[in-house]
């Protein structure tokens, strides 16, 4: 048995289970970060003032549903032992609005909302459940490390939807296509290479939870209810974790607006070209695998508090380097600075959860994870997109307010005690 997994957990397991990484980040990394975010405001908003606020209010209300539905899921999920299933549903339908996306065109607002809005609630949903996994597959010594190779093969996956993309694009471009021929097809891409190089988790990938009610119960959502209400009863017990989800809360705001306003930053104060910016976020995804598998490692050595306080001490510079950036050097550093530190940053996050949620309700507080992500993903995005309109369209100032959520984070995160968290945690079982 591999030192690093859990008893009966095999290699085979854990590489099905980091497939799932490698598989939706194509999504993240095709729609969200480089190609469609880009796509909407200059196709589909036709270029208007108001299409980068239109663009982060609908990744807002996607993101609103997910807060809504994660710690519902996970209970649901815990109580009857149907992660995989779930995983599953989510995966279905991120693949088919990921190539709904395919449909929007110019003018057409409705069409690429309504599919941006659902392909990203999938997209949560199944990010939540899959995180879930984490501390069945690795041993509690080694859970940074393990987390480490989902997000550093995750970002290799990024990298194959994205070269698919930069590809098509280059030919494209080469015939005299324009972005409302190609864009489309860069959406097809995705969704097909998503729903591939998932096909492993749904093989091999074992459901090792138990349910928790009686044989025989019927299911039913108000269970998930119950068990919710109760984890919100118990709040207190888990204070070191309600201080760690308020630190996810704000350094998260941070990355998310990084993340989803990249490719336009690149090109309303870089200049950057659309074959530009995918190239950047190419070479991005590169160094946020490294990170991502590195800082994996020193996780497990220094301690996940103190990687993580590296981390977003290391988002500030990012940050600083961006807002100063004249042109295209400063902001290539600048992004390659923000891709080592994201891979480590969400490798860590993903496995302190895992060492603060008790055995029993993994699913669920790891849905309360996914809540706080992505109420993080509307402050952050929406703070940038409020910033540039109100300053008609001020990229820089956008970017340097930014930076206040790491600063938040940092001294949130001094007040969290690991090893007390994980007392409380086990604390029941």
């Amino acid at each position: 048995m591999p030192p690093s997994l859990a008893p009966g957990v095999t290699r085979r397991e854990a590489w099905a289970w980091a497939m799932y990484d490698f598989a939706n980040s194509g999504y993240t990394t095709v729609v969200i970060t480089a190609v469609f975010n880009a796509y909407f405001v200059a196709v589909v908003a036709e270029g208007a003032a108001w299409g980068t606020l239109a663009w982060t209010s609908a990744i807002a209300l996607s993101y609103v549903l997910i807060i809504l539905s994660a710690p519902l899921l996970g209970a649901y999920a815990d109580a009857y032992a149907c992660k995989k299933r779930l995983l599953l549903l989510s995966t279905l339908g991120c693949v088919l609005f990921t190539a709904g996306l395919a449909l929007a065109g110019p003018g057409t607002l409705a069409i690429a909302v309504v599919f941006v809005v659902l392909s990203n609630l999938c997209f949560g949903s199944g990010e939540n459940l899959i995180a879930a996994f984490l501390p069945e597959i690795a041993r509690e010594e080694a859970i940074g490390r393990v987390s480490g190779w989902g997000w550093g093969f995750g970002y290799l996956g990024g990298l194959l939807s994205l070269g698919a993309s930069l590809a098509y694009v280059s030919w494209a471009q080469a015939q005299g296509h324009t972005a409302a021929q190609f864009v489309p097809v860069c959406m097809l891409l995705t969704a097909a290479l998503f729903a591939l190089s998932s096909l492993p988790t749904f093989l091999f990938l074992r459901e090792r939870s138990r349910p928790q009610l009686q044989a025989g119960a019927r299911h039913s959502a108000r269970v998930a209810f119950a068990r919710f209400a109760q984890t919100v009863r118990e709040a207190r017990r888990y204070r070191d974790l309600l201080r760690f989800l308020a630190c996810t809360l704000c350094y998260q705001a941070g990355i998310a607006a990084v993340v989803t306003l990249a490719a336009i930053y690149a090109d309303q104060a870089m200049g950057f070209t659309t074959r530009d910016t995918l190239k950047l976020i190419l070479l991005v995804n590169i160094t946020a695998s490294l990170g991502a598998l590195l800082f994996g490692y020193v996780q497990d050595r220094l301690g996940h508090l103190a990687t993580l306080t590296l981390t977003l001490f290391g988002w500030l510079l990012m940050i600083g380097l961006a807002w100063a950036a004249e042109g295209p050097p400063l902001f290539w550093l600048a992004a390659n600075i923000a891709g080592l530190c994201m891979g480590a940053s969400q490798s860590a996050g993903r496995a302190i959860v895992g060492l603060l949620a008790p055995p029993t309700r993994r699913a669920e507080f790891y849905g309360l994870w996914g809540q706080a992500v992505k109420l993080s993903s509307i402050l952050g995005p929406m703070t940038y997109g409020l910033t540039s309109w109100l300053t008609a369209g001020d990229h820089r100032l956008a970017m340097l307010i930014t930076g206040s959520y790491f600063v938040l984070g940092l001294l949130i995160l001094a007040s969290v005690d690991l090893k007390r968290g994980r007392r409380a945690a086990l604390a029941d079982w």
